[in-house]
């Protein structure tokens, strides 16, 4: 695959084509530093990133990186070739966190464009897109499919969105066939997302690191757990995390050129927004360690530097993997300004609505305590 030869004004709707694909720019290598920071600045407490020998008692041979912090830097190299000039990220599919990533290690990516979609208003399209993460020894350590609203260019002899056709199929962007994606990654996908996990300590080790109390074996599905407490997000911390995650898509990292958008400012990157609402979810579910995929999810609505976030997780399936661990599938929706422990929650409106997400998470099971 040859690199892309990216333009410096970014990529509009209209220079995609299907089958199109991208070798993204900028290896990059995680640090210590980069893990520290993303501890801070979305408050992860979670010891399997946080102590060494807890990891190793696990079976990892030092501190894994936080699966979402290996997502979001993924992203990131994705951004100047496919959402540069994005109006918004739409949502996930299929993503499946393949092998752990550690200190030192250094990722690169790929994207293939699979489904285009021009929208009517004949400003914008829907770019659907397949990405993969590699580590150093060119190693899958991530794939997830996603899909991007981006910009048409501002050029009054473009042909409107019906008379818009694909270089690849022939046929008119809106008639292109997109994407389907399965409901959720089955259980034998995940076989390789447990290759170090939970393989030589017991429940009671476990239960010692995290203060929970709640293994796999114990979650009653379809019951809420409304987590506690909500954490604001200010603008310093959203522009350290864009940095952090190098997202220089201008949506999320220029100010000035949102002060012309419909909202006037810059939207809180989603990414950022998943990460919370994982961090905040730690109270109730300390024991879900990793990430092992997330099935699907979408933004529902728009999030602002000043916004309080909350979140509730639903469990809706879950299957035990093996002797020492269970994969436990889980609804994650987060909301802005609105306490879901608060009598009043049951009012909530539908726009304070951010996020909803399909994930999978791997818990340690209490059967395998000596």
């Amino acid at each position: 695959m040859k690199p892309s030869t990216r333009q410096p004004a970014g990529y509009f709707f209209d220079d995609y084509a299907i089958g199109q694909t991208f070798a993204h720019a900028v290896p990059r290598t995680i640090t210590s530093g980069d893990s520290a920071l993303y501890q801070a600045l979305i408050g992860a407490r979670n010891p399997l990133h946080c102590s060494e020998p807890f990891a190793q008692s696990l079976g990892y041979p030092s501190v894994p990186v936080d699966d979402l912090l290996v997502f979001h830097i993924a992203f990131g190299k994705t951004v100047p070739d496919i959402s540069y000039n994005a109006v918004a990220n739409l949502g996930y599919a299929d993503c499946r966190f393949i092998k752990p990533v550690f200190i030192g290690d250094t990722l690169h990516a790929t994207t293939k464009i699979i489904g285009l979609k021009a929208n009517s208003n004949g400003k914008t399209g829907v770019v659907y897109v397949r990405s993969d993460c590699f580590n150093q020894r060119d190693e899958l350590v991530l794939t997830w499919a996603r899909w991007v609203m981006v910009h048409r260019q501002a050029d009054a002899s473009l042909p409107p969105a019906s008379l818009l056709r694909n270089t690849s199929t022939g046929l008119p962007v809106e008639a292109s066939p997109l994407p389907i994606f399965d409901e959720f990654v089955a259980p034998a996908q995940l076989e390789s997302a447990i290759q170090f996990q939970f393989s030589t300590a017991d429940s009671g080790v476990v239960e010692r690191a995290t203060g929970g109390t709640l293994f796999f074996d114990d979650v009653a599905l379809d019951q809420p757990i409304k987590h506690p407490a909500g954490m604001t997000i200010d603008e310093t911390d959203h522009t350290l995390a864009t940095k952090l995650y190098q997202n220089t898509a201008r949506v999320h990292f220029d100010s000035h050129h949102m002060e012309n958008s419909r909202f006037g400012r810059r939207l809180i990157y989603g990414g950022q927004i998943i990460s919370i609402c994982r961090s905040l979810a730690f109270d109730g579910l300390e024991n879900a360690l990793t990430v092992a995929a997330i099935n699907g999810g979408s933004h529902t609505n728009p999030t602002f530097a000043g916004d309080t976030l909350y979140a509730v997780s639903t469990p809706r399936m879950k299957w035990p993997l093996n002797a020492n661990v269970g994969a436990l599938r889980l609804q994650l929706d987060g909301y802005k300004n609105c306490d879901p422990n608060l009598a009043e929650f049951v009012n909530v409106s539908a726009d304070q609505k951010v996020l909803s997400l399909d994930l999978t998470v791997l818990m340690p099971r209490r059967s395998y305590s000596t």
